[in-house]
């Protein structure tokens, strides 16, 4: 069923720190109205890294979560810094955050942590014919590489150090289209 969007009456901005709050003032197709908040980041938007050390083996890195105040494994992933493309933030990512380079990048789609209520994507970028390349970034402590077989995700995603919604999601997206793309 294709229904057409609400009509937008009015939008309200407030500063949320690294976020913009907008309060929307809504009518729906049926007549109702409601207010709904939504977030936009302040940024270029964020990628997020599947880097492969060979065609069954992804390298995954352990850092501290500050959201949940322990060390956590996932992918690769920041911020798309102004000027850049989503394939060089993620390379440049790579570097900093794994210490590998990656000389084969594809894009594969955008994925949304909360698309209800906020408006930020992270690119999904599949790396691959790593080489070992390190740059500084912004991290307080080197990260922990840790490889992990893509036959065995249906371990790691049961693991309580690997909870986050955008890594689970990647690793499966990403070992399709590595599957039909071999």
């Amino acid at each position: 069923m294709s229904r057409p969007l609400p009509t937008i009456h009015g939008i309200t901005e407030h500063d949320a720190g690294p976020y913009r709050l907008e309060r929307l003032d809504l009518e729906f197709s049926n007549g109702e109205r409601r207010q709904f908040q939504r977030l936009h980041g302040r940024g270029h938007g964020a990628v997020v890294v599947v880097p492969m050390l060979d065609a069954d083996t992804v390298l995954l890195v352990r850092e501290y979560a500050a959201g949940m105040h322990r060390y956590e494994l996932g992918l690769v992933k920041g911020r798309i810094d102004a000027g850049e493309t989503a394939l060089e933030a993620a390379n440049r990512e790579l570097k900093e955050e794994a210490g590998y380079g990656a000389a084969r990048l594809d894009h594969l789609r955008a994925l949304t942590l909360a698309p209800t209520y906020m408006s930020h994507e992270a690119q999904l970028v599949v790396a691959r014919d790593l080489y070992p390349e390190r740059l500084p970034g912004d991290e307080p402590e080197p990260l922990e590489p840790v490889p992990w077989k893509l036959d065995d995700l249906h371990q790691l995603i049961l693991r309580e150090d690997f909870s986050e919604g955008r890594s689970i999601a990647a690793l499966f997206i990403a070992r399709e289209w590595l599957r039909q793309h071999a």
